[in-house]
């Protein structure tokens, strides 16, 4: 049988019921005795074993992975398979007293050390004393250290010279989460096995065995749901199932899994990702009230919402039904036509917005007020899709999308919307709505920034306006230049929340990604005057409108102008001159 299959033991260890009136958790009671029970680590499983047939065994091993993984459970394998009576075998016994002794974690000669409270370098100098003892009464004396990488600094030097040259009849295990933090020096002494998360099938069918082995029942949706919620850990698995056994009568269900995890019931989760899709924002508050009344967690209604849309994104561009992580394949139809009705630009976009609130809501009392608030922010998008295929079609020169033949009402007032400069050189003689978007470069910089900033409201942008001096030495990076009495202006707009909307504003006005870097001037003359402070609102709008090419633009998309954004490095090239061209 190999390592990535299952092995079901009617009968588990002694050690691993229940003795003496002390209830022993279904983790432990079914915890795997040798590598062909070691679900999900196939690789590990066939190193190790064919380690030991060619008397191959190193002196320090070290196994990595998420928690629950099978680390601890591998360690002790390999500990039996080299002091077992019948061994050094791949296959122990699990019958002799050291077998036994082992499993249940009392054997005299494989210690296991919780490396989080043993992290000294006084526990670690106790170590090195005893290693020179030889064992009792097997082959190899052991050291499983767990949370290996919770030692300090002076207990990993302390410990190397012993890991480097150890004694012939002893033998590390180290098990960590965390690698990253385990020295180099002591990671080229070991041999390292990174242990994979278990594939969900993998899961399903060992939860199975134990309901079995339990004389209990369980729905297939809810063993699909533990082993979902777990996320490739099979203890966790394992501990979840031990809850809903204690919760239920005899049967697990669906309903009892939501009931005890606190998610939301298909039903549910479904009509509320049908009202996002539809922009249905009474829908979308309605159902999330109705699930929160139900008992939904709401950090948990995010990771369903979370692990929906990230299956919709793999079922639109092309994945099979078996890489949908929280959905099931027989959903791969339904969750297709929702795909492709959505797109993968608003699926994007639905992802950043629900995983930036997840952040908030971890430092929030008012989850729920941050929930609505992204669902509502969700149900406010534009089609992203349609827009982007819009001004694709738009630079490429066409007269009207492909997709559709006409810009849709919500585009059109997008597209309209973008800037148009108030500088009539500026503005391409071809009339094809592709004007909207500015190039960056030497020439334009100035009114790149200005139309950029334009866009930003009350005391921000009041501040980006003191800007002297824009320039750009390099394609798609803009350097702005602050005077330096206007360093706590500079220093406002360089925080990186700001800078980040600069970028995106500068985004939408050159329709590509720009670097910004904002920097500071030596102090110019007293004497030198400040920049023209812009015109109207309405007042450009009515300068703008009256120009030939704007006007045909409008014509061209039935559209008006409701924003224009003046270009004020390009007016004003004497007294009086603003607005005459």
């Amino acid at each position: 049988m190999s390592a990535d299959e299952t092995q079901h033991d009617d009968h588990p260890p002694v050690e691993q019921q229940e003795s003496g009136g002390r209830y022993v958790v279904v983790a432990r009671r079914y915890r795997p005795q040798n590598f062909d029970q070691l679900i999900g680590q196939q690789q590990v499983a066939t190193a190790l074993t064919n380690a030991i047939n060619t008397d191959r065994v190193g002196h320090a091993y070290l196994f990595t992975g998420a928690r629950g993984v099978g680390k601890t459970s591998a360690a002790r394998i390999l500990a039996k398979s080299l002091n077992c009576h019948t061994g050094p075998s791949p296959t122990p016994c699990d019958e002799c007293d050291i077998c036994l002794g082992i499993a249940s974690g009392g054997d005299v000669d494989v210690l296991e050390i919780d490396g989080a409270s043993n992290r000294g370098i006084d526990e670690i100098r106790q170590l090195r004393s005893n290693v020179n003892v030889r064992p009792s009464r097997a082959r190899y004396k052991i050291y499983i250290i767990d949370e290996v990488h919770m030692l300090t600094t002076p207990a990993f030097n302390a410990l190397l010279k012993t890991l480097e040259e150890p004694p012939e009849h002893v033998k590390f295990i180290f098990c960590t989460t965390d690698p990253e933090r385990i020295p180099i020096t002591v990671l080229s002494r070991c041999q390292r096995f990174d242990f994979a998360g278990i594939r969900t099938e993998m899961i399903v069918e060992r939860l199975r065995q134990i309901v079995e082995a339990e004389g209990a029942e369980a729905e297939d949706e809810a063993l699909q749901l533990l082993a979902r919620r777990a996320a490739g850990s099979m203890r966790d698995s394992q501990s979840l199932l031990e809850q809903l056994l204690a919760f239920g009568s005899g049967r697990l269900t669906a309903d009892g899994v939501h009931a005890v995890l606190g998610t939301a019931g298909g039903g549910r989760l479904n009509s509320l990702v049908e009202h996002l899709l539809q922009r249905n924002a009474p829908g979308v508050i309605g159902d999330l009230d109705a699930a929160l009344s139900e008992g939904v967690d709401a950090a948990a209604l995010i990771d369903q919402l979370l692990g929906c849309f990230r299956d919709m994104l793999a079922v639109v561009v092309g994945c099979p039904p078996n890489l949908l992580l929280h959905t099931t394949p027989a959903d791969q139809e339904q969750l297709g036509a929702l795909a492709a009705q959505t797109g993968i630009e608003s699926l994007l976009a639905m992802v950043q917005i629900l995983d930036q609130t997840l952040v908030r809501m971890r430092q929030s009392t008012h989850e729920r007020t941050l929930l609505e608030v992204a669902l509502v922010r969700i149900c406010q998008l534009e089609d992203l899709d349609t827009l982007a295929d819009t001004l694709a079609t738009l630079r490429s020169g066409a007269s009207s999308p492909a997709k559709s033949g006409q810009p849709q009402p919500a585009i059109k007032k997008k597209i309209a919307e973008t800037v148009i400069p108030t500088d009539s050189a500026a503005v391409p003689a071809a009339a094809d709505g592709s004007a909207a978007l500015l190039t960056l470069s030497a020439d334009t910089a100035q009114q790149v920034w200005q139309a950029a900033i334009t866009r930003l409201e009350g005391i921000f942008g009041e501040y980006a306006t003191r800007a002297e001096h824009v320039a750009t030495f390099a394609p798609n990076q803009l350097v702005v230049s602050f005077p330096a009495r206007y360093n706590s202006c500079k220093s406002f707009c360089d925080r990186q929340d700001r800078r980040e909307k600069l970028e995106e504003v500068l985004a939408h006005v050159t329709g590509r990604q720009i670097h910004l870097q904002l920097e500071l001037l030596d102090e110019q003359p007293a004497d030198k005057q400040p920049p023209n402070r812009p015109k109207s609102r309405q007042q450009m709008i009515h300068e703008v409108t009256a120009r030939p090419l704007v006007r045909q633009a409008l014509e061209l998309f039935d559209a008006e102008v409701t924003r224009v954004d003046e270009s004020r490095g390009h007016l004003g090239s004497g007294e009086g001159e603003e607005g005459s061209r």
